[in-house]
């Protein structure tokens, strides 16, 4: 069985499509988490090609999984140290 890599997939319209930030926080559509990028990608591609004609809509893949193994290094050090 494959590792769990965990990714959220989101976005939204954004204030200049130059930028990352968003116009409002409050509007972020969070398509959703999925167990690896290929799905994550699919679920990306599709929200992506919904806004089209939107040059301000963005979306995003966020790679949970490096967040996670982040703080397990980070606990791990800590109780070492």
């Amino acid at each position: 069985m494959a590792k769990q890599l965990l990714h959220l997939v989101y976005g939204g319209e954004l204030v200049d499509p130059q930028s990352n930030e968003f116009r409002d926080v409050a509007e972020i559509d969070v398509v959703g988490i999925f167990p690896n990028y290929a799905t994550a990608y699919d679920a990306w591609k599709g929200a992506a090609h919904k806004t089209v004609d939107n040059a301000h809509m963005r979306y995003f893949i966020a790679h949970l999984h490096r967040l996670t193994d982040a703080e397990e290094e980070t606990s791990a050090t800590q109780k070492a140290g």
